[in-house]
């Protein structure tokens, strides 16, 4: 597609743009981690060894998996994270933090070690997806840039995969930009609707910053500033005669859109310039407008033209208009996927689930009236397993350093349930998903390329059963306990 670029400078964006490039953000944190690092240090467990652990509680709405991103984004800050004498110097005039908490701040540098379930990967509720071990007030600070950082693009790379497995092939580009949660949230939606599948985004900026293509077509602007329709549509294929794409909707799409695109499409392999008919649909009966185009476009002869539609696509609508026979081939998605519109937050948490106590880990536990919000004690590990044709049949969650169990029909534990057992049939082999991208502050594991986080979404999205990724009321994919992180949850529940 032709590329499209309009905006403005002003003082006020100028003012944005440096907030969100900022050198520390160290600062981008909700106040009572602060608060909570200053006590630490006051009442002199600031040191202590600790493990966190971040994972959601449920899907979104009629999800039967989510697809992870943002770990780049979390990582890239990790490792510049630092307080600046500004930052230090706002924070002491606030006159609440203590002193010499304030000047052990001054040559901050994290120290803990991270690991991390790699970005693309299909996860599924209350599995640890980033685990932190390292000091309490250092892993107490990384809380809330982490949730930030993971819960949205998690969001938008869900949504971008749901959309391109109904989209059955057919390219997906992401015109969100306009609708974003601002410039930051434009450009973090970009990258992970890429990872969840889109071919393009028409945000320019991300395109040259992640590296991925760019797409567009043209206003409705563009064919009311000439005379006409048609000469709009000549003088576009004039500046731009390679593959060039007509909106054909501004004013009457059958009665003058198509046929002035048949006509200038005809004009110009007559001159020499044989390109593929392509149109964009924005508005009204999407698939009878997309059938009836193709009948006149293949009337006419021309052979398989491109028709991209767009206006308040998602998932349900595009799989609608798949059923109908819809003639569309490519599809423009904004509102609803950079908003990720039916589930504006991923219920993401950042729990501690261990103290290192001299020789060994003492396991917390979150014990709360609510089940739901029961967390699961100790460090964790998540083990998936698959059938002989590589389809992950169940995830088993395990306690750190606990050996994983090899072999056909995997017993588990329900978390929800501890009664009912769950049983992994089919399971021939295992691997673990979380690798240790950082050690004592010092990142081991260089920047995956996105293409690279891009193939893994698509592989594992593929490798679902289909049950788990139907549009409504998916099947719920086994993620359960190991019978001694089961035992282990239910003597701290017996104790309290």
């Amino acid at each position: 597609m032709n590329s499209e670029h309009n905006g403005t400078g002003s003082s006020a964006t100028s003012c944005l743009t440096s907030w969100i490039h900022r050198q520390s953000m160290a600062l981008l944190t909700d106040w009572y981690e602060l608060t909570m690092m200053g006590g630490y240090f006051a009442t002199g467990i600031s040191q202590m060894r600790v493990c966190f652990e971040y994972f959601f509680r449920k899907l979104p709405p009629h999800n039967g998996y989510a697809v992870l991103a943002g770990l780049e984004a979390f990582l890239e800050y990790y490792e510049n994270l630092h307080f600046t004498s500004d930052d230090i110097a706002w924070l002491r005039q606030t006159g609440v933090l203590p002193d010499q908490f304030l000047d052990s701040l001054v040559g901050f540098k994290p120290s803990c070690d991270v690991w991390a379930i790699p970005e693309g990967t299909a996860v599924f509720p209350h599995e640890p997806l980033l685990r932190i071990e390292g000091q309490l007030g250092e892993a107490q600070l990384l809380e809330s840039f982490l949730l930030n950082a993971l819960n949205y693009p998690t969001l938008v790379a869900t949504k971008a995969a749901r959309i391109c497995q109904v989209a059955e092939g057919d390219p997906v580009i992401e015109f969100g930009l306009r609708r974003a949660q601002g410039p930051d949230g434009a450009l973090i939606g970009s990258r992970a609707a890429y990872i969840g599948g889109s071919a393009a985004t028409s945000n320019t900026l991300a395109a040259q910053a992640f590296g991925f293509p760019v797409a567009g077509t043209m206003a409705h602007s563009w064919i009311m500033a000439f005379p006409s329709e048609l000469e709009a549509f000549r003088a576009y294929v004039k500046v731009y005669p390679d593959k060039p794409i007509l909106l054909v909707d501004t004013y009457d799409t059958l009665g003058s859109g198509v046929p002035n695109a048949i006509l200038v499409f005809r004009e110009m392999r007559e001159a020499g310039n044989p390109q593929r008919v392509a149109i964009r649909l924005d508005s009204g009966d999407l698939a009878r407008l997309s059938k009836a185009a193709w009948k006149l476009i293949t009337e006419a002869g021309f052979d398989n033209p491109l028709i991209v539609a767009s206006n308040d696509l998602d998932e349900d609508l595009i799989a609608d208009l798949k059923r109908q026979g819809a003639k569309i081939n490519s599809w423009g998605v904004g509102t609803n996927l950079i908003t990720s519109s039916n589930a504006p937050s991923l219920s993401g948490v950042y729990k501690l689930v261990a103290i290192y106590n001299r020789e060994s880990w003492q396991p917390r536990l979150k014990f709360t009236s609510n089940p739901t919000k029961m967390t699961d004690p100790g460090p964790r590990r998540v083990v998936r397993y698959f059938n002989e044709k590589g389809n992950p049949v169940g995830d088993l969650l395990l306690l750190n350093g606990e050996a994983a169990v090899p072999g056909k029909d995997v017993v588990a534990v329900d978390r929800q349930n501890p009664s009912r057992s769950v049983n992994l049939k089919g399971a021939v082999r295992f691997e673990e998903l979380a690798l240790k991208y950082v050690e004592q502050g010092r990142r081991l594991i260089p920047p995956t390329p996105l293409s690279e986080i891009r193939a893994r979404a698509r592989e594992q999205v593929a490798a679902l059963p289909e049950e788990i990724k139907r549009l409504r009321d998916p099947e719920i994919y086994p993620a359960a306990l190991s019978p001694k992180l089961a035992k282990l949850k239910e003597e701290l529940v017996r104790e309290e």
